[in-house]
């Protein structure tokens, strides 16, 4: 089957604390997408081949909004934040995070719940150990998630 030319969606990459840009990078020369990778100042990151490069200040939600303000319907969003991930669904757009999990209407509700209880949970001054550490397996997971979803994309498309 010949590969269908996604090049009209691009994928957004939350590119802080992105540790997935080489795997995002890979999907998207296959599909023959665009990546446009947003990241403050504080974070150098480098462009290449269908890879362009977004810099924004450092402020703590510069790239989360430079990126809801500018995707579009049909782009792909790669981000761990659950608000991002939210507006993103509302505007249309996949939303995958960086351990190939992909948000949906219906579980950012409960996502986001769940994040307003952790805040204050650490504002009562209760911290939880955090994320573990991505492994190679976690990294071979959101190749595979990302090209399922490129691949359903595709699929789609030719309906």
């Amino acid at each position: 089957m010949r590969a269908l030319d996604l090049s009209d969606r691009r994928i957004v990459v939350d590119g802080d604390a992105c540790p997935v840009k080489a795997e995002i990078a890979a999907a998207a020369s296959e599909f023959h997408m665009q990546v446009v990778l947003v990241s403050s100042y504080d974070h150098r990151l480098n462009g290449g081949s269908g890879i362009t490069v977004v810099t924004v200040d450092r402020s703590s939600q510069s790239a989360d909004l430079y990126i809801a303000n500018h995707i579009r319907r049909g782009d792909v969003v790669a981000t761990n934040d659950y608000g991002l991930a939210a507006l993103a669904l509302a505007k249309g757009c996949s939303v995958i995070s960086f351990r190939g999990a992909l948000y949906s209407d219906d579980s950012i509700d409960f996502m986001l719940d769940r994040r307003h209880v952790s805040a204050k949970e650490r504002r009562r001054g209760r911290y939880g150990k955090g994320p573990k550490a991505l492994t190679e397996e976690d990294r071979i997971t959101f190749q595979h998630k990302l090209t399922k979803l490129l691949t359903d994309l595709q699929e789609n498309a030719l309906k």
